[in-house]
């Protein structure tokens, strides 16, 4: 195995109230094997078999689903530190649910489902964090399923953009192009261009380079 290079794991909320002397050694004792995977190669596929937990200690990934029509949906982008599908890891059929592709290249550290397991058992504090990541990840999920369950793509917009912003916090910086969130929403790249020029005629937001910010919140949550 390559040599562990240093990663914050304490940015990772799987690790909240760890110190660095107890992450050094998780880590000196549970990695067992390190991926370096480069821009535009896919990380895993969806359905592949969970073998380990894949921690994203550096880089950027993006997840997306093919759905039984043949569209690509995409899921989420995630930064480091992030494990990659946690919740499915102990399930009876434990495949990946999406595709994961790097972004940037990316580096993973790989550590066996039993030994996982073993840490969890011997830290009750890790195995709160577990649980609390996973509850957090249905969240997440089921607010994807009420936005896939809106039917306009002005309403989906407007609960994305909702989301990423509060009314102390009206800005937020899109991390994804238009293209990539044309795919978020499973839409075409025009379609999706077209709604958000007609959102800024209608003074509900305003986009500069990739900053958008919130004019007009309440008519904004009136289209979801």
């Amino acid at each position: 195995m390559d040599s562990l290079q240093e990663y914050d794991l304490s940015t990772c909320s799987l690790f909240d109230g760890m110190t660095n002397d107890e992450l050094d050694e998780f880590v000196d004792k549970s990695v067992c094997e390190i991926w370096h995977i480069d821009k535009g190669e896919r990380v895993v596929r969806q359905n592949d078999l969970i073998r380990y937990l894949i921690l994203l200690v550096d880089g950027l990934v993006r997840t997306e689903m093919i759905t039984k029509e043949g569209n690509v949906l995409e899921i989420e982008f995630l930064e480091p530190i992030r494990p990659l599908a946690p919740a499915f890891i102990f399930a009876a059929n434990c495949r990946f649910p999406v595709d994961v592709i790097a972004m940037q290249p990316s580096v993973f550290y790989l550590i066996e489902k039993n030994v996982w397991l073993a840490e969890m058992m011997k830290n009750e504090r890790l195995l709160t964090n577990f649980l609390r990541f996973n509850s957090n990840m249905t969240v997440f999920l089921s607010n994807k399923v009420q936005m896939m369950s809106i039917k306009s793509l002005k309403g989906k917009l407007s609960l994305y953009i909702l989301e990423n912003t509060t009314p102390q916090q009206p800005s937020f910086v899109m991390k994804r192009t238009q293209t990539q969130l044309a795919e978020y929403f499973g839409v075409q790249r025009p379609s999706l261009a077209r709604t958000i020029g007609e959102m800024i005629e209608e003074g509900l937001i305003t986009l500069q380079k990739k900053t958008l910010t919130v004019i007009d919140r309440k008519n904004l949550e009136a289209s979801i």
